[in-house]
């Protein structure tokens, strides 16, 4: 069987397939997103002509490291294509994302892009969204109220499992922007447009790893080659 890593780098070549010269792109955050910088990084060394938008200081470090060129998405607020990974892709597109813990700027990269590409192993593909723990952006300020508030959330949307802070509390997991992530083992989420819409109305919620309505096409990768997934 082809290796995992083999497939996320099959997965980014065929996205690569849909970047033209000139394009602002958004790039994501995590390891096949990673593979889709360094085969971006070969195309730009041999004359492709880009400008990429981070999602993630990690991602930024990359990128100059290999030569992408990059700009701040203040700077270049409208932007192409984005390509990125998921944590699960579901029904219609729709996605979890925010396993790297960059999910708000992955949200906000994504909804400035004309159009976005998930590149993800076949292993990302499932029938409800939920196996993979649903990551929570919060505000630092009022965490344990903010917990609270959010399992009352999932009570009434019934959905039941652990509420946890990343990293623990003694040395929790902190974004590029300062916040905190929980991460709701919930099993199965049947209505991800209401569980986004309920857990962003929690004060102290920040965002959620749920991407609805965002990704355009999914580049899948197995050992029998790449499946194109579209809404």
């Amino acid at each position: 069987m082809t290796p995992i890593p083999n497939l996320k780098q099959e997965a980014a070549r065929a996205a690569l397939a849909h970047v033209e010269d000139g394009m602002k792109l958004g790039i994501g955050t995590g390891s096949t997103a990673e593979e889709f910088v360094r085969l971006l990084a070969q195309r730009v060394e041999a004359g492709l002509r880009v400008t990429g938008v981070s999602t993630s200081e990690r991602t930024e470090a990359l990128c100059r490291a290999l030569g992408v060129p990059t700009s701040s998405l203040d700077e270049t607020p409208a932007l192409d294509l984005t390509v990125d990974g998921a944590d699960e892709i579901g029904p219609g597109l729709a996605l979890i994302k925010g396993g790297g813990g960059a999910l708000l700027r992955e949200k906000i990269v994504a909804h400035a892009s004309a159009r976005m590409i998930v590149i993800a192993d076949a292993s990302k593909v499932v029938e409800t969204l939920g196996a993979f723990p649903l990551p929570i952006e919060v505000n630092r300020f009022g965490l344990s109220a903010t917990r609270r508030a959010v399992e009352r959330a999932a009570g009434q949307l019934a959905l039941s499992g652990v509420v946890t802070l990343r990293g623990g509390d003694s040395q929790p997991f902190v974004t590029d922007g300062g916040h905190l992530i929980l991460d709701a083992s919930f099993g199965r989420i049947p209505d991800p447009e209401r569980t986004h819409a309920m857990l962003c109305a929690v004060p102290g919620v920040v965002e959620t790893g749920l991407f609805i309505g965002l990704c355009h096409l999914a580049m899948v990768a197995s050992p029998v080659g790449i499946k194109v997934m579209s809404r």
